[in-house]
């Protein structure tokens, strides 16, 4: 009984592994076959029959159609950095320190040491962190979605593929941000270009860039046979500034905002002050019009008479008449006079004519 009970549990056994590698393959994936190693066929959802190990082996892969994720971690900014950094409210108070003083900055030069005793390096530092064409930091973070397109490929360098994705995007990322400005990444100076249609596009085309960046990467891998098996599908990008550039980026605005309004209000009264010139030049011109036309009026109809005098006289019409004028207007003149002393031209006798009393 022993022995046949050792003989079933073989067979069943050998059953067992003869039956180890048919699998059923899911609708979301696919299978590789290696025989020894080497690729023998693919198989997608469905059932798949094959030798058991080591004969051939079973790699269960995701399908062309399934897009996965891998969050790009060497573009976070380290915690031991991140701990060092300056508050985004907490600038510097004394401003004759130097620069690299970084007491200036709310900490203490000896917190930027590690465990060791030794500073943290330049990398570490400046870890999270993207330059820009314009010599501008940013801190960009980036999610890649990729689809498997050659499962053997693929399968080969599974376990290579996580670090190689984290150094061809971030190297993608350098590569990007170095060829632009920061306002073609994000709207950090909204008072100067957020309006500019060509900067925005750029913004746009931003996540494209960095995706068809990733893809050159590949394609040169591939042909130096050393390919991936995938293709980007996308790439997700959150760009933000440094934290403590934050308060100065809002001061900076803050400021320019404060100095368009005092322009504004400049201008307004300005335009104020002008308006009420124009209105009081427009006064006096117009006064003086209606003085001079007033004036004109009086003036003619104060020579109106003398006007109507000059026709007959020049025609000599009339011989009297100017004796009858003077007569009229004599009488006028000589009423106004306080004491009047008549003489006849023709008189030959002697006049005289009270003087001055010594």
């Amino acid at each position: 009984m022993g022995f046949w009970f050792l003989v079933a549990l073989a067979t069943i056994a050998a059953i067992a592994w003869g039956v180890s590698n048919v699998k059923r393959v899911p609708p979301d994936s696919q299978a590789v076959v290696m025989r020894f190693g080497k690729f023998v066929r693919m198989r997608s959802a469905g059932l798949l029959l094959a030798w058991p190990r080591p004969f051939e082996t079973v790699v269960l892969l995701p399908g062309p159609a399934r897009v996965l994720e891998q969050r790009i971690a060497s573009l976070d900014r380290d915690a031991r950095a991140r701990a060092l950094d300056p508050a985004p409210n907490a600038p510097p108070t004394d401003t004759t320190l130097p620069f690299n003083d970084m007491s200036s900055w709310g900490f203490h030069p000896d917190a930027a040491m590690g465990t060791n005793g030794t500073p943290f390096s330049d990398a570490l530092a400046g870890s999270g962190y993207v330059l820009t064409g314009d010599t501008a930091v940013v801190q960009l973070g980036a999610t890649l979605y990729y689809r498997v397109t050659s499962p053997y490929d693929y399968a080969v360098q599974q376990p290579l593929l996580a670090p190689a994705l984290e150094r061809l995007t971030a190297s993608a990322v350098a590569e990007v941000s170095a060829s632009r400005d920061l306002d073609a990444i994000l709207v950090a100076r909204p008072e100067l270009l957020s309006g500019d249609s060509r900067m925005a596009a750029q913004r746009e085309q931003l996540r494209d860039d960095i995706a068809r960046a990733v893809e050159r990467r590949l394609q040169l891998l591939e042909a130096h046979h050393a390919g991936l098996g995938i293709e980007v599908s996308r790439v997700d990008v959150q760009a933000n500034v440094p934290a403590a550039a934050v308060d100065a980026f809002n001061s900076v605005l803050s400021s320019l905002q404060t100095a368009q309004r005092n322009i504004a209000d400049a201008r307004t009264a300005a335009e104020t002050t002008r308006q009420d010139a124009q209105q009081h030049a427009d006064q006096i011109l117009q006064s003086a019009r209606a003085n001079a036309t007033e004036r004109v009026a009086t003036a003619q109809a104060q020579t109106q008479t003398i006007l109507q005098l000059e026709a007959p006289l020049d025609a000599n019409s009339d011989r009297g008449l100017l004796a009858r004028t003077y007569r009229d207007r004599i009488q006028q003149i000589l009423a106004r006079a306080g004491h009047v002393t008549t003489i006849d031209p023709y008189d030959t006798s002697s006049l005289v004519l009270p003087g001055k009393t010594p």
